[in-house]
Order: structure tokens, then sequence, then C-alpha cells
């Protein structure tokens, strides 16, 4: 209660409702109250806030955020992520920019040294349709897939991916990223969210780990060819 009073930790939304039960504030005001809390614990930032601020202020956040947080987990529905792409496809991936992407590029790529810190732990879960989209040439995805067999074996790194066709118990509907038990942030085409409440997180969590359980699955090893014998796991 005193990290909150001096304005040194913000309230999440339970922390403001038990308060508010505590006072045994009227209904109308704890619904009041209970909605700007959860304001406050989301922010949203559109592609052209983003733009404004420069991509490459983008990845100095990224970078921060994966600093202070111990263990990531990845959901990655369309693409893979800056963290684990080769330099083509981080270059290829922001092709469509009419910025100067310099910055952004470097930036994703010296972000990518976070995965070799001993006391990080990365989950990452792609679907098949990830690591399949053409964003560069067929070499070239041969070689991104390579580099994600690589990573595999990193004993900080779990790679996991779902197979077109495996039934999956949840269908998550945006890519994610979980940051140990504080926040989310989930990546749309029009821009960014990130939830901070605990209820947001939890859920988010609880989507992540109740995902398809992860295990070898020679059949699609031998459709990726350059995953033969890598530690990357599939559904």
């Amino acid at each position: 209660m005193s990290r909150i009073e001096n304005v040194r930790t913000r309230p999440s939304l339970v922390d403001v409702e038990a308060i508010l039960r505590a006072l045994d504030a009227p209904p109308e005001l704890v619904a009041e109250v209970s909605a700007v809390a959860r304001l406050a614990n989301t922010e949203w930032r559109n592609v052209r806030e983003l733009r404004r601020k420069g991509l490459g202020t983008r990845q100095a956040e990224l970078k921060s955020l994966e600093a202070s947080s111990t263990e990531m987990r990845y959901f990655l529905l369309s693409m893979v992520t800056g963290l684990l792409a080769t330099p083509e496809y981080v270059r290829a991936s922001l092709a469509h920019s009419t910025a100067d992407t310099s910055k952004a590029v470097a930036g994703k790529l010296g972000r990518q040294a976070v995965l070799y810190g001993a006391s990080k732990r990365f989950t990452f879960v792609l679907t098949e349709q990830a690591i399949r989209w053409p964003v560069v040439s067929p070499l070239a995805l041969a070689e991104q897939m390579d580099r994600l067999a690589s990573l595999s074996y990193l004993p900080n790194v779990r790679i996991g991916l779902i197979p077109v066709g495996a039934p999956t118990p949840r269908t998550p509907l945006s890519t994610f990223t979980v940051y140990d038990s504080s926040l989310i942030t989930i990546e749309t085409t029009a821009g960014s969210l990130v939830l901070r409440d605990d209820r947001d997180v939890q859920a988010y969590r609880k989507e992540f780990a109740e995902g398809p359980q992860l295990k070898w699955a020679k059949s699609l090893a031998r459709a990726l060819q350059p995953w033969r014998g890598s530690r990357i796991y599939v559904s």
C-alpha cells in the first residue's frame, strides 16, 4: 500500500478494487474508479505514432523491456520475430516502410544478443504459416529456417511449432508477447497494445499455457528440412 501511496508503483485493477471494498465504497463509485484504473493499465500506440517516434526508438523500447525481464513468451501468428530473424529477413520485413529503416534494422539485430544471456528464459511458439510466409526468397527462407534450428540448441531458448492441421484447444487472434507476469504487448496491423493489469496478464499467460503441448514430430521435421535433428519442438 505504501508503494502505491508514494507513487512508486502503479496500482492494478485488483489493487483498486480491494481498496474500494475495504473503504465500503458504493457500487457506482467502484465501477467508475475501476474503469479509470483499467485505462491507466492499458496503452495503445497506433502505427502513425510509432512512425513519428521513429522505428529505431521502438527497438530501444523493446530492448529495455527485454533487459528488465527474466522470462519471455512469444506467440508468433504470421511472421518470425526480430529476435530470431536473419539480417536479410529483418530488412525484408521492413521493406514496406517509406521511412529510413537503417536504425530499426540495427536495433533488431542488436537486440538478438539478449538470447545469449544465461539469466533469461525464452519460449517462442510459431505457426507453420509464420515460418513459411514468403517474406524473403526461397533460399533466404531456408537460411531463416536454419537459423531457427541453430537457436533451438541454446539452453535457455525453447522454440515450438504448430503445424497446419494440428488441433489446438485455443485460437489466439494476434501476435503477443508476455514479459514475466507484469506486461503484455499485442501486435496488430493498426498498432501495438500494452496491457499491465494483472487480470489481463494472467489471461494471456493462461492462453499461452493452454496452447498445444509441444513434442517432437518427425513428419514435420522431414517436411521442413533445415530443422532435421534440431531441438525445435512441434505440436
